[in-house]
C-alpha cells in the first residue's frame, strides 16, 4: 500500500515506525483527555504485527516531509457478517482540516470491500467530535454493543 493525497504519503506500517506511531497516538489521545491504555484499548498499537498484519488486516501511516502525522487501520472481527473494525484513525493537528480524514476513510472502505468484507464497525468516543461527524456524514449508523471500555459509541456500515 502506497499512495498520495496532496502532499501526504500513505503507506503500510513498518517496524521502524513503531515508537513514532505510539507517540502520535498518545499525543492525540492526551489532546482529547483520553488515557493511553497499552494493556487494553491500545494493545493493538503495541503489537501491530499480531493484531493487524498476521490477521488479514492493515495498518497505515501517513507522512509528509518525512514526518508521520497520522494513522489508519483495520482488522477482521467476529461481530457481524464478514466484518472488520476500522481502528486507530488519528491525525496530528497539523494534518487536520485538509480532507485527509475523509480520504483515508474512503481508501479504507475501498480496500476492505476489495478484500470481500461486507460490514465495517467503528468504536469511538463522543469527545472525538470530528471523528463522530466524519463517520455519520459517511453513512455509518449508530449501533449497540460497545466492546472497548473507553468508547461510548459504536457504528456500523454495510458495504
Amino acid at each position: 500500500m502506497k499512495q498520495y493525497y496532496q502532499d501526504y504519503l500513505i503507506r503500510g506500517w513498518q517496524v521502524q515506525d513503531s515508537s513514532t506511531v505510539i507517540s502520535l497516538i498518545q499525543q492525540v489521545l492526551t489532546e482529547y483527555g483520553i488515557a493511553w491504555e497499552p494493556e487494553s484499548a491500545d494493545q493493538d498499537v503495541v503489537e501491530i504485527e499480531k493484531y493487524y498484519l498476521e490477521n488479514n488486516g492493515e495498518f497505515w501511516v501517513v507522512e509528509t516531509q518525512g514526518k508521520i502525522v497520522g494513522t489508519a487501520a483495520y482488522y477482521p472481527i467476529s461481530r457481524g457478517i464478514k466484518s472488520v473494525e476500522i481502528r486507530k484513525m488519528y491525525l496530528l493537528p497539523e494534518a487536520r482540516g485538509k480532507g485527509l480524514g475523509s480520504y483515508l476513510l474512503r481508501q479504507l472502505e475501498t480496500t476492505i470491500q476489495e478484500k470481500g468484507f461486507q460490514e465495517i464497525w467503528i468504536e469511538t468516543v463522543t469527545v472525538l467530535k470530528e471523528a463522530v461527524q466524519l463517520y455519520e456524514k459517511n453513512g455509518y449508523l449508530p449501533a449497540s454493543g460497545v466492546e472497548t471500555n473507553r468508547c461510548d459509541r459504536v457504528y456500523v456500515k454495510n458495504i
